[in-house]
């Protein structure tokens, strides 16, 4: 899919002229129109004071190319379409454009009596759907939001593992568990931040360069208490079954992630410890390793 030609010929074909100024085409789109000219003879182009100026010769001849990089036209024009769906008709390409999707699903699940209310009264025992059906989902997008809540903390979890068995969890009161697939949505986190989803938030990861650099996005964008989670015993398990290859595949997001959480966590002395202790030894620590506590 020739894109710069795309967007050339869109421009050229909305013009009622028939022409357009060098200004109004990026430096790629007027590469790809010029191109197209000296292939087909259907664009000319000239001088024009201080810039250049694009003509159509030969319409149908657009027409034509038009209709074979965008097959459905009008489709591409109805707004009750999916996005996806807009950019095949577009494009030939569903992840062209503006493509993530509308709406995103929460996976959750309840470690002893939890319940989640929502503004429009609805009640969702979190306890009764995780014994009935293994979990519960919430659909949640940027447009609608109806204030689901509880009054019980949450935990994000990175792997689904710790989602599937819950006996790692620390004795404590109850709580949400969150499975968030390994890389923290924006809309995820947008949803997070519009309205106080619980009384505390717990972020759980890998603990190497992404679920840091996930913490730092999170700990930015919420104003509520947020904590990393520290595995007891974490700096015998890093030392013991730490990964010196994931540490350099997610070193980039590290360096990256290291000034945020040193400024946005100073209130966590444990969490900067466990940063210099993996920078000094060269090791990520996968979530899993909470299991092996047992065997240090």
């Amino acid at each position: 899919m020739n894109r710069p030609l795309q967007a050339a010929l869109s421009k050229l074909r909305n013009n009622k002229n028939g022409c357009l100024t060098g200004s109004s085409l990026t430096q790629s789109q007027r590469r790809a129109l010029e191109d197209f000219g000296r292939q087909t003879g259907a664009v000319n182009w000239m001088p024009k004071g201080r810039g250049i100026i694009y003509q159509s010769q030969q319409p149908e001849v657009i027409e034509q190319h038009w209709q074979q990089l965008t097959p459905y036209d009008k489709a591409a024009a109805d707004k009750n379409l999916p996005a996806r769906a807009t950019n095949i008709a577009k494009t030939r390409n569903s992840k062209s454009g503006q493509h993530q999707h509308e709406y995103y699903y929460l996976p959750l699940k309840a470690k002893g009596s939890v319940s989640w209310h929502n503004d429009n009264g609805y009640l969702l025992d979190l306890q009764e759907a995780t014994k009935q059906m293994g979990a519960a989902t919430l659909k949640i997008s940027e447009k609608e939001d109806i204030g689901w809540q509880s009054k019980s903390p949450l935990w994000l979890i990175e792997n689904q593992a710790l989602f599937d068995h819950l006996d790692w969890l620390p004795e404590q009161q109850a709580c949400s568990v969150l499975y968030y697939s390994g890389h923290l949505q924006n809309l995820l986190i947008n949803w997070l931040a519009r309205h106080r989803r619980a009384n505390k938030i717990y972020f759980f990861p890998d603990y190497d360069g992404v679920g840091l650099k996930n913490y730092a996005r999170l700990k930015h964008k919420l104003n509520m208490p947020v904590e990393f989670w520290l595995i007891p015993n974490w700096k015998n398990l890093l030392l013991k079954t730490g990964s010196n290859e994931l540490w350099k595949n997610t070193n980039r997001e590290f360096k990256s992630a290291l000034p945020d959480i040193k400024s946005l966590c100073s209130d966590e002395p444990e969490l900067i410890e466990l940063l210099e202790t993996m920078q000094i030894n060269g090791l990520a620590l996968e979530q899993e390793a909470v299991w092996l506590n047992s065997q240090t």
